[in-house]
């Protein structure tokens, strides 16, 4: 996996139409305090596609769940575009939009989290670059993907409803530079939304990302 996220799973979209472009996040990010998430609680992402629900269990990747929190409460993930989409592997996000949110987290690396679950059809999990680079990347197995598992890569979250959003999610460009012609992680990273504008306007993104109560 290249180090600016992992490379995993997608699906496509028969539609030609380029997506309404979510808006640039430009203001400073929120300073949240650093809490425990609770045992088990759901994300509701809202998406130019429709809603999908995430269930996380804090038990079955402690430090990865209470990160993750962390960065819904802090609107991380609002306005970010699915990214790397390869169909029956992954979908692929978590870089935001704005390159002064990307830098704000770029130092946020965790330790590792012992692998307890299976990377199934449905299961949310951290992109890496290796031991104790988890960060904001997150992917969807959009398949079966055990061989991730002994490769460290710990689910912490599991789509309970809406799978057929994350399915349909636009997957055209296919896998990222440089292996294909895809986006580049690094530009995105540097230039946010506005170079997936201009070079992938296709793209599918997260409305909201939201903690039900």
């Amino acid at each position: 996996m290249a180090a600016a996220g992992l490379v995993l799973v997608g699906c496509s979209s028969s539609s030609n139409e380029s997506k309404s472009a979510p808006p640039a996040a430009k203001e400073e990010p929120p300073v949240v305090k650093k809490v425990q998430a609770p045992d088990v609680y759901k994300v509701d992402f809202d998406t130019s596609k429709g809603h999908f629900v995430v269930e996380v269990h804090r038990d079955w990747a402690p430090i990865g769940a209470d990160h993750f929190y962390e960065l819904v409460q802090a609107k991380f993930y609002d306005g970010d575009r699915f990214f790397r989409v390869l169909k029956g592997f992954v979908v692929q996000f978590g870089l935001n939009g704005d390159p002064t949110v990307n830098g704000h987290w770029a130092n946020s690396s965790l330790p590792d989290d012992p692998v307890k679950e299976h990377n199934d059809r449905g299961m949310l999990t951290y992109a890496t670059a290796g031991p104790a680079t988890r960060t904001t990347q997150l992917f969807v197995n959009l398949a079966s993907n055990r061989n991730l598992d002994s490769q460290g890569f710990a689910p912490f979250g599991k789509v309970i409803s809406g799978m057929e959003v994350v399915d349909s999610l636009y997957g055209g460009y296919g896998e990222g530079a440089p292996s294909g012609g895809g986006p580049d992680s690094n530009l995105l990273q540097s230039r946010g939304n506005d170079y997936l504008t201009e070079h992938f306007p296709k793209l599918d993104y997260i409305k909201t990302a939201t903690i039900e109560p």
